[in-house]
């Protein structure tokens, strides 16, 4: 199924809900570069939360204006090299349109450079040398690309603060500045976009529902717009009472989410709401952390830096669980969760199917087991008058000496009281053997008992 993110984009700013002084100080300065002489301020930065409509606001004034898109996001190389191939070169030339016509700048042909997640870009010494990953003199590129540029801008960031600092504080006088914000999205307005959506994938979805999704997104278009594919999945009509179901695939699926988060942003309230969200332990949260960070991380030392981070909250995890200072676990999560995500050089672009934790898998496959030897660890502790973690400092011992001792088995089955499962585990292929001796022995019991009986009738 097309997404529907992707599939509904918005083709023009009107499209684009709230945020509409936004929008028209945009389009103002987009109208600036359509005159005879370009603007003071040749680019712009768009920033807010993720999924308040940033980059469809700048897809969408490119397609308003008749501008040809040249994009680069958090995936690409942004070093000096890439973006002076890419974006400085895009933003000096001239070019032919899409159809192959050529019409000069000075008479409305423009190209709108726009570079996505520019606040993931990052001009550092990696450990891997010569990577064609590197983010260095990238920041630098982009302020000398947007001084001498012939072109329009757009510069689109989550944390505007780390745009900004270091090298990058030149820009603060170089751009525009326009913030969107996700409490100039009215929920009715996102209500109104859900009720289209459904019109043309004629569906029909109860509005109470609808209702509900804008109001959980809490201004993240995007995230209502995915929460409702996900109830639309195979229906034609979708009742209030769907409402329990959308509720238990929040439970089921949070944990993925707050995953995205994690390796692919870098968005600490975001991430953190998430965790809250989806209601699991930091013991297993750290699992499903751990497994998936090589999936996602392909860098060496992206991958160093995120292992160590999980290695320090497992040691607050260690500390909360010895000494019960369950508020240490406030730093565990801290660490697994945001100190995970600002472990990467940029997000990558691997679209990853995340793997439940291998460990909890076993756990859960061995759980009869695992119950099992518990039972006879219990028996073996009442027997002894030991606990059972002491038990089993000699369990191992007790399972060689009745393998290899036919008598001592059978002797342990009646005291001990074992069961079949029991015996099998603590006998193994011998238990058949144990078994049939226990039934012998009860036969012969039971014929000497009658033979007594016997006797004292005579």
């Amino acid at each position: 199924m097309e997404d529907w993110t992707e599939k509904y984009r918005p083709k023009s700013l009107d499209e684009v809900i709230g945020n509409k002084d936004a929008k028209n100080i945009l389009r103002k300065w987009a109208t600036s570069w359509n005159s005879s002489r370009p603007p003071e301020k040749k680019a712009v930065i768009i920033y807010g939360k993720p999924g308040i409509g940033k980059t469809s606001s700048a897809i969408a004034l490119a397609k308003e204006n008749g501008w040809i898109v040249i994009e680069m996001n958090a995936s690409d190389a942004r070093n000096a090299e890439k973006i002076r191939r890419i974006a400085t070169s895009g933003a000096l030339n001239e070019s032919f349109g899409n159809d192959g016509s050529f019409i000069p700048s000075k008479y409305g042909r423009r190209k709108l450079i726009i570079l996505d997640e520019a606040d993931n870009l990052y001009e550092r010494s990696s450990e891997v040398k010569d990577s064609s990953m590197l983010d260095k003199g990238g920041k630098k590129a982009i302020i000398d690309t947007i001084k001498k540029t012939n072109q329009p801008i757009i510069l689109i960031a989550n944390d505007l603060y780390e745009l900004l600092k270091g090298s990058g504080e030149e820009l603060r006088k170089l751009c525009i500045m326009i913030k969107f914000d996700e409490r100039q999205i009215p929920k009715y307005e996102i209500v109104s976009l859900l009720k289209k959506i459904c019109r043309m994938e004629n569906i029909q979805v109860d509005v109470k529902i609808l209702e509900m999704v804008a109001e959980r997104c809490k201004g993240d278009v995007r995230s209502a717009i995915k929460d409702l594919q996900s109830i639309c999945i195979g229906r034609n009509r979708v009742e209030q009472s769907t409402i329990q179901s959308i509720g238990y695939r929040d439970r089921e699926n949070t944990v993925f989410d707050v995953l995205k988060d994690i390796f692919k942003t870098k968005d600490f309230q975001a991430i953190k709401r998430g965790y809250e969200v989806a209601n699991e332990s930091p013991e297993d949260f750290i699992l499903w952390v751990s497994e998936n960070i090589p999936l996602e991380y392909l860098d060496i030392a992206d991958l160093a830096r995120a292992y160590d981070r999980i290695s320090k909250a497992d040691l607050f995890l260690g500390r909360a669980r010895r000494k019960r200072a369950y508020n240490l676990w406030s730093y565990a999560v801290d660490l697994m969760s945001c100190g995970v995500a600002v472990s990467k050089a940029r997000p990558y672009a691997v679209n990853v199917r995340y793997s439940f934790p291998s460990w909890l898998r076993e756990m859960k496959s061995s759980k009869e087991t695992r119950d099992l030897r518990n039972s006879i660890l219990k028996k073996i502790g009442r027997f002894c008058h030991v606990s059972a973690r002491k038990a089993n400092e000699f369990l191992d011992e007790v399972r060689k000496m009745s393998q290899g001792d036919i008598e001592l088995a059978c002797s342990l089955v009646k005291k001990l009281e074992l069961d079949g499962d029991e015996m099998k585990y603590l006998f193994g292929e011998r238990a058949v053997e144990v078994e049939k001796l226990l039934k012998k022995g009860a036969k012969e019991d039971k014929t000497r008992k009658l033979v007594m009986e016997q006797k004292k009738l005579f």
